[in-house]
């Protein structure tokens, strides 16, 4: 029988334990599988170390947990080698509706013991990051920083103030490089990715497929106001690929240098830095999905 690692959060509230103990039991029917939850990436790299020879690790949990797994394994060296899979637990779950999983998380267990794995897309960033899923940079991630301090008072709408109050600020004059092109000039956002969506189901990247052997890439040049405003407009409907001011094509490798912008990976915002860069790895993860 192959032997499973279900990894899930450690803080998570009883209901999710009751869901994880039921997702647990359909995974058990067609594997050995050991459950430990962790608290921190130290915690995690840890109780990988100590499974070196699973035929499958699953996280248990949203976008974050998947990707903490999937970094903790590329830093040990184990990827593509070791295969993953992926409960959907989490509030946005942006990776699982992209790869069309069930929102029931016992329903996606069964679905998971049944699947098969398979090769699907990796995108490296120019720090050794992965992106499972996502990346940008621009007002999404200037939004969500906006929206830290006041987050705890207001709850989601704090991150609609913050989009608010982006479209008044001031495109960053950047240099984009796509392969062996440059595209110059202000950007409101460049977005890298090998999913469909984010911020728990904007449709950022609609054209995403995760094994085609190249990341999809938006770059909007809006930099004044109206753009914006239309921009914001297009990404509520999914056209923005069609707008005049939104380049939209598919790469190996995509750079951005210039002003100091903040970066979203897989929804964890880092600092601003003048030089953002991401590389494809075709086939760089394997996943066990369903059928």
């Amino acid at each position: 029988m192959n032997s499973w690692l279900a990894v899930s959060n450690a803080n998570a509230g009883t209901s999710d334990e009751e869901v994880i103990a039921r997702a647990l039991s359909a995974l058990r029917e067609v594997a050995d599988v050991d459950h430990v939850a962790t608290e921190d990436p130290d915690d995690l790299a840890a109780a990988l170390a100590k499974h070196p020879d699973v035929d499958l690790v699953v996280s248990m949990g949203g976008d974050g947990s998947l990707h903490a797994v999937v970094q903790a394994l590329h830093d040990a060296g184990r990827l593509p080698g070791t295969p993953v899979g992926l409960v959907p637990l989490g509030t946005g779950n942006d990776f699982a509706r992209t790869l069309d999983l069930s929102t029931d998380p016992v329903v996606a267990a069964h679905d998971l013991a049944n699947g098969s794995v398979r090769p699907i897309d990796l995108i490296l960033d120019s720090t050794g990051r992965v992106v499972v899923n996502a990346a940008h940079v621009g007002i999404g991630a200037e939004a969500a920083a906006r929206a830290e301090p006041v987050k705890p008072a207001l709850g989601p709408i704090a991150y609609v103030l913050g989009a608010i109050s982006t479209l008044f600020s001031r495109s960053a004059d950047v240099h984009v490089t796509i392969d062996d092109r440059t595209l110059s000039g202000r950007v409101a956002q460049v977005a890298v990715g090998n999913g469909r969506f984010v911020g728990g189901g904007g449709e950022l990247l609609p054209h995403a497929i995760v094994d085609d052997g190249a990341m999809d890439v938006a770059v909007a040049f809006a930099a004044r106001l109206p753009q914006r405003i239309a921009y914001a407009l297009h990404l509520r409907r999914g056209t923005h690929p069609g707008a005049d001011f939104v380049h939209y094509t598919r790469a190996q490798s995509v750079r951005v240098e210039g002003e100091p912008v903040r970066c979203t990976t897989d929804g964890e915002l880092s600092d601003p830095r003048r030089e953002h860069g991401w590389e494809l790895h075709a086939g760089g993860l394997a996943m066990r999905l369903p059928d």
